[in-house]
């Protein structure tokens, strides 16, 4: 049996703010729906990613806004992801060499921070 990681929750202050700033780095908007008052679900995927994001109004989510910092993604070029990230105006570490990766990080509007992974070379 497969299990997959489809959907993580990210913590935010401004919905709208934070839909503005996903889509501008690239994310999909899947959903942004608000089926009640008091409820409002946003769904947003990165470019070819099986694994999406939700943020919203009258979730339940604990954690506060600017504390989500556990998110990793891999990407095939850090240079390129950095290049992207920079253009699309958000501000990024420049690509941080490891032997186990290349990384990039970035923060959202509200802090939640974000590791962007380039994997060794594999013989």
């Amino acid at each position: 049996m497969d299990w997959k990681i489809e959907l993580i929750l990210v913590p935010v202050t401004d919905v709208d703010r934070a839909k503005e700033f996903y889509e501008r780095i690239g994310f999909h908007a899947d959903h942004d729906q608000v089926p009640f008052d008091g409820l409002r679900f946003v769904q947003m995927t990165p470019p070819g990613s099986a694994c999406s994001i939700a943020f919203g109004t009258g979730l339940g989510i604990d954690l506060e806004p600017g504390r989500q910092n556990t998110i990793q993604v891999v990407v095939p070029d850090a240079d390129e992801a950095l290049a992207q990230l920079r253009a699309a105006g958000a501000e990024a570490s420049g690509v941080d060499e490891q032997a186990w990766g290349r990384f990039v990080t970035f923060d959202d509007p509200d802090g939640n921070s974000w590791t962007l992974q380039e994997l060794p070379k594999r013989d």
